[in-house]
C-alpha cells in the first residue's frame, strides 16, 4: 500500500493529467522516493517525494529541472526532455507541484562505460557553460542549513556540528562564478537509450565549481569514472566538494528516516561514519 508521500503524488499527477488530456491509459508508478514518477502513456509525471522534506516548496526546483534540460534538448545535447504540448509545468494540483516529461524508451539494465558516463557529462557540462538563467550560487550548502532548521532536532543532536562544518566547507569551495552544473552527477541519472547515453534529473543544479560534479562521479561511480572524464580536476577543489557531498547525504539519511522510521539506523551509521569519535 502506497505511503502518504506516493498517495499524494499520484493524486496530484493524474489531477494534471486530467487537466490536460492524458488519462488514456492506467497510470504505472515507475519510481516513489526521492521524486515520484508517473507514466501516463508517453509522457512521464515527475511529483516531489521525499525531496518535500528538503524542499517544503519545491517548485523552483522543479522549474530548474525544466529550464536546463530544454536548454540542453536545444543545444543538441541527449537528456530526457520536458514537454511541449502539453507544458511541462510546473503545473499544481493538490498543492504540490508537478512536471511533465517525454517517456524515453530505455535498456533498465544496461551499465555504461566510465568513459561512456564521463563523456556524455563532459558534453552537458560543456552545452550548461553558455545556460544563460539565473541558479543557486551555494546549493549544496544552503540545502542542508535549510533541512537542520526544519528537521535538526530528528539528527541525533549532531545539527550544531553539521552546521559548522557546511559553514567551513562553504567557505573553502573555490571563489569565482562558476558554472551550471548537473548538480547530481551519478552514474544512475544516466539512462541507456538506442541513440546512447542520456542524462536526467537536473532539479539540484546550482552554479558552482565543476569539482562538484566530478566529485559526485567519482564517489557514486568510482575513481575510474573520474578518470575518464576529458579534464583535470582540482585535487583541493575535489576533497572540499567530496567531503560536501558526504555532509549532505548524511543530512539526506535523517530526512529519508522522517518518512521511513525503520531506517534511522542507517541515518546514525552514516552520522557515526561522518564524524568518528
Amino acid at each position: 500500500m502506497a505511503d502518504r508521500y506516493t498517495a499524494s503524488a499520484l493524486e496530484a499527477a493524474l489531477a494534471v493529467a486530467r487537466r490536460h488530456g492524458l488519462g488514456a491509459r492506467a497510470p504505472e508508478v515507475l519510481h516513489e522516493r526521492s521524486n515520484v514518477l508517473v507514466r501516463l502513456g508517453s509522457v512521464v509525471a515527475r511529483v516531489p517525494g521525499t525531496t518535500l522534506l528538503l524542499r517544503p516548496d519545491a517548485t523552483a526546483w522543479l522549474a530548474r529541472d525544466v529550464a536546463l534540460s530544454r536548454h540542453l534538448t536545444e543545444s543538441g545535447v541527449r537528456v530526457v526532455s520536458p514537454t511541449a504540448d502539453p507544458p511541462a509545468g510546473p503545473h499544481f494540483a493538490h498543492g504540490l507541484p508537478v512536471t511533465l516529461w517525454h517517456w524515453t524508451p530505455h535498456d533498465p539494465d544496461h551499465r555504461h562505460t566510465p568513459g561512456e558516463v564521463a563523456g556524455s557529462l563532459a558534453e552537458v557540462h560543456g552545452a550548461l557553460r553558455a545556460y544563460p538563467g539565473e541558479l543557486p550560487a551555494r546549493g549544496p550548502v544552503d540545502e542542508i542549513l535549510g533541512a537542520l532548521e526544519r528537521h535538526g532536532a530528528t539528527m541525533a543532536g549532531a545539527a550544531p556540528r553539521i552546521r559548522d562544518e557546511a559553514l567551513r566547507l562553504a567557505g573553502e569551495l573555490p571563489s569565482g562564478d562558476g558554472q551550471a552544473l548537473h548538480g547530481d552527477a551519478h552514474p544512475r541519472n544516466v539512462i541507456a537509450t538506442a541513440a546512447g547515453p542520456c542524462w536526467l534529473d537536473f532539479e539540484d543544479t546550482w552554479r558552482g565549481p565543476l569539482a562538484w560534479d566530478l566529485a559526485i562521479l567519482a564517489k557514486q561511480g568510482g575513481p575510474e569514472f573520474l578518470a575518464a572524464y576529458p579534464a583535470d580536476a582540482d585535487p583541493v577543489a575535489l576533497a572540499v566538494c567530496t567531503r560536501l557531498r558526504e555532509l549532505l547525504v548524511v543530512v539526506w539519511r535523517f530526512l529519508v528516516a522522517v518518512r521511513f522510521p525503520h531506517r534511522l539506523g542507517e541515518a546514525r551509521a552514516a552520522l557515526a561514519e561522518h564524524f568518528p569519535g
